[in-house]
């Protein structure tokens, strides 16, 4: 058994939990929201679950073909969606925590908090920053639809940085700056977001915290909402976003200046890509009565 094949069925495994655990979140959340009482935030976490599940296929298709020695299969217009998909949905995850943390912040804050001005008038009126949301990552990331190549249809001395079958050949410097520069921008707007909101989440929380304390302590019966139980669950999640986008990015530096040719590191940095994916499901479930049961 070749180490490529053995890598590839981990990776498959690893992933296949990951889908099944959004596809639970996913089903689950839409069976919920067929009831009368509609929130917000579940249309947030269908659409992170359906997000994640596109993010996992596009690495778990190209991962598995490679591992069976079936890249060649993908050609230029399999590489162009995979690599593609999976920069969307990148973004897209990012978006979507913000939004999350965004909608939790304001569902938790008193009712005369400025926050409170920013609700929103219909649950439906969520579905308007999403779209928001994937036409602005199909055009940032449109860039590489045209610079994508498989590496059946090159030498491998005309590539600049590789995958295991699919190439990224900028042939314009400028244009290939104005894109990373949007990427970081658009990364750097949205965690700014997501920041505050959490900031604001935690000062809430530490409110509420001490004002169980002091009604225990004067022998008053306090039941904790499910706003603020849904509060803790978003940070969770934001917390194990951040630990995942902050790492992978600290294992990319690293590659990309000293450990180029490291396979292990390479590998490491694959399911860092992907960690928030696999495991934010699993957080939502645990954290979840309803879900739990299920």
């Amino acid at each position: 058994m070749s180490l490529s094949f053995f890598k590839g069925t981990i990776f498959l495994s690893i992933s296949g939990l990951g889908i099944v655990g959004n596809t639970f979140i996913l089903l689950n959340y839409m069976h919920m929201f067929k009831g009368s009482k509609k929130i917000s935030v579940h249309i947030v976490f269908i659409h992170l679950a359906f997000t994640n599940i596109i993010m996992l296929l596009s690495k778990v298709i190209p991962k598995t073909l490679a591992a069976f020695g079936l890249e060649n299969f993908l050609e230029d217009i399999g590489c162009v969606m995979s690599v593609y998909l999976e920069r969307v949905t990148r973004g897209l995850s990012i978006c979507t925590s913000s939004l999350l943390t965004l909608v939790q912040a304001i569902t938790i804050s008193p009712r005369d908090s400025v926050w409170r001005n920013l609700k929103l008038q219909s649950t439906w009126h969520i579905l308007l920053p999403l779209l928001f949301f994937w036409i602005l990552n199909f055009l940032i990331s449109m860039y590489l639809l045209f610079h994508i190549k498989n590496i059946s249809s090159m030498n491998i001395s005309q590539t600049s940085v590789s995958d295991t079958y699919c190439y990224f050949v900028p042939d314009n410097l400028i244009m290939k700056w104005i894109f990373l520069t949007l990427m970081v921008l658009m990364d750097a707007v949205f965690q700014g977001i997501l920041g505050v909101a959490s900031g604001y989440m935690i000062f809430l929380l530490y409110k509420h915290h001490q004002r169980v304390l002091y009604l225990q302590n004067s022998n008053f019966l306090y039941k904790t909402s499910p706003e603020m139980k849904a509060a803790y669950s978003v940070l969770l999640l934001v917390l194990c976003f951040l630990f995942f986008y902050w790492t992978e990015c600290a294992f990319s530096v690293l590659l990309s200046s000293f450990l180029e040719n490291n396979s292990m590191m390479q590998n490491i940095q694959e399911f860092l890509k992907v960690g928030y994916a696999i495991l934010s499901p699993f957080i939502l479930i645990s954290r979840d009565g309803n879900l739990a049961q299920c």
